[in-house]
């Protein structure tokens, strides 16, 4: 396990929207694909279908939450269904210059996504990202008392932080979705709200926070607000 450097955070970034424009491509197949699921394990028509994928991200932050919780659903099996995007590369879309700007940052790097494991070191491998963080931090390892706890499950951070010998006030959260960071705040750690993809984010999932919040305005509970991975020099290193 590594040792933290005084004075240097250890930094946390999101993965979907965050180090890549997943609304572009990735988001709506994602969606189209649990949407199917459903209508394959509940028996149910494609209306019927959409209506409960969305009711469930609404009411629990994840479509698998509600899956689990309601109908027993695995969600090993839920998780490998819907997340196989054999077209990867061409559902890809980033910063070319975020590589460099993650390099850069002082400290310790992880990934902390809902992702699955397998799908989150697809994407970071054909970004050329994987080998500027010390790991990744997937929904895999948030389970706690047996039961997964995607963000923004506050004890599930804590968690997986002590886990890793992290101490939450020394950590930043790069994430795209406010719900995330107001959490993160709670037990301490900074949040950066990056705000690149957040439009499309928005309009696609009717993400309410960021509407209430507005993308132009930046909630007390968010440290700083970049559209571009350099303004985290800026606005943290300071």
């Amino acid at each position: 396990m590594g040792r933290d450097a005084p004075g240097v955070p250890v930094w946390l970034f999101d993965m979907d929207n965050t180090l890549h424009d997943a609304s572009w491509r990735i988001f709506p197949m994602m969606n189209a694909e649990m949407t199917a699921y459903i209508e394959r394990h509940l028996g149910v028509d494609h209306a019927e279908a959409n209506r409960i994928r969305s009711h469930f991200w609404q009411r629990y932050g994840a479509t698998l939450l509600g899956l689990v919780h309601e109908h027993g659903v695995k969600a090993e099996h839920f998780l490998e269904a819907t997340h196989r995007f054999p077209q990867l590369p061409q559902m890809l879309r980033a910063d070319a210059n975020q590589r460099a700007a993650i390099r850069r940052l002082p400290g310790r790097k992880f990934v902390l996504t809902n992702a699955p494991r397998e799908y989150a070191l697809r994407v970071l491998r054909e970004l050329g990202l994987v080998k500027l963080f010390e790991g990744v931090i997937s929904i895999e390892d948030m389970h706690q008392f047996r039961r997964i706890r995607p963000k923004p499950d506050a004890r599930m951070l804590r968690h997986v932080l002590h886990s890793r010998g992290l101490r939450p006030t020394r950590c930043v959260l790069v994430e795209d979705t406010l719900q995330h960071i107001a959490a993160a705040r709670r037990i301490g750690m900074r949040g950066v709200w990056f705000t690149r993809y957040a439009h499309r984010a928005a309009r696609r999932h009717r993400d309410l926070a960021m509407e209430r919040a507005g993308l132009h305005g930046r909630p007390g509970y968010v440290r700083a607000k970049i559209a571009t991975l350099w303004q985290l020099h800026s606005s943290i290193l300071r």
